[in-house]
């Protein structure tokens, strides 16, 4: 998998990287542009400074790496068409690679088979982690509502 893990930021970068994110927020909340100039200052005087064109969108997604390391949380950059190997899947999941073989086993998450490898579609995981979060919070909301109806206050 060509997957880019992005470290927890220092203190000193998570100051940095919140005031950008909230110059950029502003911006492109702003904006309506088919594209936004962001013009980059080299500390070199001798040179002009060059001006990128960046579709929106890629500025949104710089703004959603820039609010995780402003709140100093690790990020992970996963190519959507990315095959994971069951380690890899569990480290997602944050859960262990045995539980990811049993769920494959019982036919909840779907794979494919690479010689005696497993691989998982990085869309199929989002998926089962999709489904997997509605399971559980269909069985929050009944418990709290037999705890509701038994009489119990919360």
């Amino acid at each position: 998998m060509t997957s880019e893990v992005l470290q927890r930021a220092t203190p000193a970068e998570a100051e940095m990287a919140a005031a950008a994110h909230q110059c950029l927020v502003a911006a492109l909340d702003h904006s309506k542009a088919d594209y936004i100039d962001v013009t980059l200052d080299l500390d070199d005087d001798s040179h002009e400074a060059p001006v990128l064109k960046l579709p929106p969108r890629a500025l949104h997604l710089l703004a959603h790496v820039l609010r995780s390391m402003a709140a100093r949380q690790p990020l992970m950059l996963v190519p959507q068409e990315a095959e994971l190997t069951t380690q890899e899947a569990a480290s997602i999941l944050n859960v262990s690679r045995p539980f990811v073989i049993k769920e494959i086993e019982e036919g909840r998450l779907k794979h494919r088979k690479v010689g005696r490898h497993r691989r998982i579609a990085f869309e199929d995981l989002m998926a089962y982690q999709a489904a997997s979060r509605d399971k559980s919070r269909a069985a929050l909301d009944e418990l709290a509502r037999v705890s509701q109806d038994a009489g119990f206050e919360f």
